[in-house]
């Protein structure tokens, strides 16, 4: 299956807030509909900006190297997979994360994981969390991606939206503290039925809870 490369990145252009928040202008962001009438989503930034959480660091159990973290942002899941022992690396389109995990010595490569990359099909586990799964506003076509990018038996960890009956995808803007936006980019949302009904080329190994957040951890055949 073949995808189509999103023309603007995640929270780019316009007045750049992801961007700025990565280099600590902004406290706050809002994942904002582009169709009229649709409600601002708040975004934990914190969270992202944070080390991993509990939460985070059951993502990482039954995986083994190398690992790459899909839009790995500030690089929390890259840090945690190498203190778990995971030889690790991130993926972000993101000028400014991929700065940041380089900042803090993580290895890190900046493209899109639909450029070509390094290790097709010998990844032995991917990580997409923090609403990844919907980089491209495709997601069968991301999951196809992954499924390309793992060795045979290699392990997949998808965080799926917590409201069980998402299955959206759309245009949205990222807004930031002031009221500045990005230019619009596509991004899916999925709840778990909709993302277990995507995944139907993987099989499925667990899901779970953690703290209000759902986990599915899938293999390739």
């Amino acid at each position: 299956m073949s995808a189509v490369v999103p023309a603007v990145r995640f929270g780019a252009g316009g007045t750049d807030p992801w961007a700025a928040a990565l280099r600590g202008a902004s406290a706050a962001l809002e994942l904002v509909p582009s169709e009229p009438g649709g409600a601002a989503e708040p975004l934990d930034l914190h969270r992202w900006t944070a080390t991993a959480d509990a939460a985070d660091r059951t993502t990482l159990d039954g995986l083994a190297g190398p690992l790459l973290d899909i839009g790995c942002g500030p690089g929390r899941m890259i840090r945690a997979a190498l203190d778990a022992g995971l030889q690790a690396t991130g993926l972000d389109a993101e000028p400014a994360a991929a700065a940041s995990c380089r900042a803090q010595g993580l290895p890190v490569l900046r493209r899109s994981v639909f450029d070509p990359l390094p290790r097709e099909g010998a990844w032995g586990s991917l990580l997409l969390l923090d609403g990844n799964v919907g980089i491209g506003g495709d997601v069968p076509a991301m999951l196809a991606r992954c499924g390309a990018l793992l060795r045979p038996g290699g392990r997949l960890v998808v965080e799926a939206h917590p409201d069980p009956t998402r299955d959206a995808a759309a245009l949205w803007r990222l807004r930031g503290e002031g009221g500045g936006e990005s230019d619009p980019f596509p991004w899916s949302q999925v709840g778990l039925p909709a993302l277990l009904r995507a995944a139907h080329d993987l099989a499925l190994e667990r899901v779970w809870e953690r703290d209000g957040r759902w986990f599915v951890r899938l293999r390739s055949l």
